[in-house]
Protein backbone atom coordinates (compact mmCIF):
# COMPACT_ATOMS: atom_id res chain seq x y z
CA UNK A 1 0.00 0.00 0.00
CA UNK A 2 2.84 2.27 0.41
CA UNK A 3 3.70 2.03 -3.07
CA UNK A 4 -0.01 2.94 -4.06
CA UNK A 5 0.72 5.79 -1.41
CA UNK A 6 3.28 7.28 -3.32
CA UNK A 7 1.89 7.35 -6.41
CA UNK A 8 -1.45 9.11 -5.28
CA UNK A 9 0.74 11.38 -3.23
CA UNK A 10 2.90 12.27 -6.58
CA UNK A 11 -0.83 12.43 -8.66
CA UNK A 12 -2.03 15.36 -6.34
CA UNK A 13 1.87 16.98 -6.83
CA UNK A 14 1.27 16.75 -10.09
CA UNK A 15 -2.35 17.77 -10.65
CA UNK A 16 -1.69 21.07 -7.86
CA UNK A 17 1.62 21.97 -9.75
CA UNK A 18 0.03 22.13 -13.31
CA UNK A 19 -2.63 24.29 -11.76
CA UNK A 20 -0.31 26.36 -9.82
CA UNK A 21 -2.31 25.91 -6.87
CA UNK A 22 -0.18 27.48 -4.03
CA UNK A 23 -1.59 27.82 -0.15
CA UNK A 24 -1.60 30.31 2.60
CA UNK A 25 -2.30 29.97 5.93
CA UNK A 26 -3.98 32.08 7.98
CA UNK A 27 -3.00 35.65 7.11
CA UNK A 28 -4.21 35.60 3.93
CA UNK A 29 -7.59 36.74 5.65
CA UNK A 30 -5.37 39.85 7.27
CA UNK A 31 -4.09 40.80 3.87
CA UNK A 32 -7.30 40.90 2.35
CA UNK A 33 -9.19 42.77 5.46
CA UNK A 34 -6.91 45.49 5.50
CA UNK A 35 -7.32 45.72 1.81
CA UNK A 36 -10.46 46.58 2.54
CA UNK A 37 -10.41 48.57 4.89
CA UNK A 38 -8.30 50.70 3.58
CA UNK A 39 -10.53 51.13 0.69
CA UNK A 40 -13.06 51.93 3.10
CA UNK A 41 -11.60 54.70 4.87
CA UNK A 42 -10.27 56.11 1.60
CA UNK A 43 -14.11 56.18 0.84
CA UNK A 44 -15.24 58.37 3.77
CA UNK A 45 -12.32 60.29 3.43
CA UNK A 46 -12.18 60.77 0.01
CA UNK A 47 -15.23 59.60 -1.84
CA UNK A 48 -14.94 57.74 -4.81
CA UNK A 49 -11.27 59.08 -5.69
CA UNK A 50 -10.41 57.76 -2.26
CA UNK A 51 -11.97 54.46 -2.47
CA UNK A 52 -9.48 53.66 -5.05
CA UNK A 53 -6.81 55.22 -3.51
CA UNK A 54 -7.19 53.43 -0.54
CA UNK A 55 -7.87 49.99 -2.47
CA UNK A 56 -3.95 50.69 -4.40
CA UNK A 57 -2.38 51.50 -0.67
CA UNK A 58 -4.61 49.18 1.03
CA UNK A 59 -3.81 46.45 -1.70
CA UNK A 60 0.31 46.61 -1.41
CA UNK A 61 0.18 46.97 2.14
CA UNK A 62 -2.22 43.71 2.56
CA UNK A 63 0.61 42.11 -0.34
CA UNK A 64 3.50 43.16 2.04
CA UNK A 65 1.81 41.40 5.23
CA UNK A 66 1.61 38.01 3.40
CA UNK A 67 4.36 37.95 1.00
CA UNK A 68 6.33 34.91 2.04
CA UNK A 69 3.05 33.56 3.42
CA UNK A 70 1.67 31.24 0.23
CA UNK A 71 4.13 28.26 -0.56
CA UNK A 72 3.25 25.63 -3.59
CA UNK A 73 0.85 23.31 -2.62
CA UNK A 74 3.36 20.33 -4.16
CA UNK A 75 5.54 21.26 -1.62
CA UNK A 76 3.41 21.52 1.33
CA UNK A 77 1.68 18.23 0.18
CA UNK A 78 5.33 16.41 0.29
CA UNK A 79 6.01 17.96 3.66
CA UNK A 80 2.63 16.57 5.38
CA UNK A 81 3.05 13.70 8.37
CA UNK A 82 2.68 10.50 7.17
CA UNK A 83 -1.03 10.41 8.96
CA UNK A 84 -1.89 13.54 6.73
CA UNK A 85 -1.01 12.04 4.01
CA UNK A 86 -3.06 9.08 4.64
CA UNK A 87 -5.96 10.74 4.73
CA UNK A 88 -5.18 12.13 1.84
CA UNK A 89 -4.75 9.20 0.41
CA UNK A 90 -7.94 8.19 1.33
CA UNK A 91 -10.17 11.09 0.20
CA UNK A 92 -8.21 10.81 -3.43
CA UNK A 93 -8.64 6.98 -3.46
CA UNK A 94 -12.56 7.24 -1.93
CA UNK A 95 -12.90 9.60 -5.62
CA UNK A 96 -10.70 7.33 -8.05
CA UNK A 97 -12.35 3.96 -6.78
CA UNK A 98 -10.93 0.73 -8.74
CA UNK A 99 -9.04 2.52 -10.83
CA UNK A 100 -6.33 0.41 -11.49
CA UNK A 101 -2.83 1.32 -12.26
CA UNK A 102 0.76 0.04 -12.68
CA UNK A 103 3.03 3.14 -12.57
CA UNK A 104 2.77 6.86 -11.88
CA UNK A 105 2.97 7.89 -15.22
CA UNK A 106 -0.17 5.21 -16.18
CA UNK A 107 -2.15 7.01 -13.79
CA UNK A 108 -1.58 10.44 -14.39
CA UNK A 109 -2.41 9.86 -17.66
CA UNK A 110 -5.80 8.24 -16.98
CA UNK A 111 -6.76 10.62 -14.28
CA UNK A 112 -5.41 13.50 -16.70
CA UNK A 113 -7.40 12.30 -19.48
CA UNK A 114 -10.73 12.10 -18.21
CA UNK A 115 -11.84 15.73 -17.10
CA UNK A 116 -14.82 14.64 -14.77
CA UNK A 117 -12.11 12.11 -12.92
CA UNK A 118 -9.49 15.13 -12.93
CA UNK A 119 -11.95 17.62 -11.52
CA UNK A 120 -12.82 15.40 -8.81
CA UNK A 121 -9.47 14.39 -7.81
CA UNK A 122 -8.79 18.08 -7.79
CA UNK A 123 -11.60 19.02 -5.86
CA UNK A 124 -10.52 16.18 -3.21
CA UNK A 125 -7.28 18.25 -2.72
CA UNK A 126 -8.91 21.81 -2.66
CA UNK A 127 -11.13 20.25 0.40
CA UNK A 128 -8.78 18.20 2.13
CA UNK A 129 -6.42 21.71 1.84
CA UNK A 130 -9.24 23.87 3.09
CA UNK A 131 -10.62 21.31 6.02
CA UNK A 132 -7.79 19.56 7.46
CA UNK A 133 -4.88 22.13 7.02
CA UNK A 134 -7.42 25.29 6.98
CA UNK A 135 -5.18 26.72 4.64
CA UNK A 136 -6.43 28.53 1.50
CA UNK A 137 -5.50 27.39 -2.05
CA UNK A 138 -4.53 30.54 -4.75
CA UNK A 139 -5.21 28.79 -8.33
Amino acid sequence: MANRKDDIMKLCCEISANKKIRAAFQNSAKGAAVAGGAAFVGGLLGGPAGIAVGAAVGGVLGGWMTSGQFKPLPEILMEMAPTQQEQLYSDVMAVLGTLKWTDIPQLIAQVNGNATLHEQVLGAILNYTKNQLKADAVV
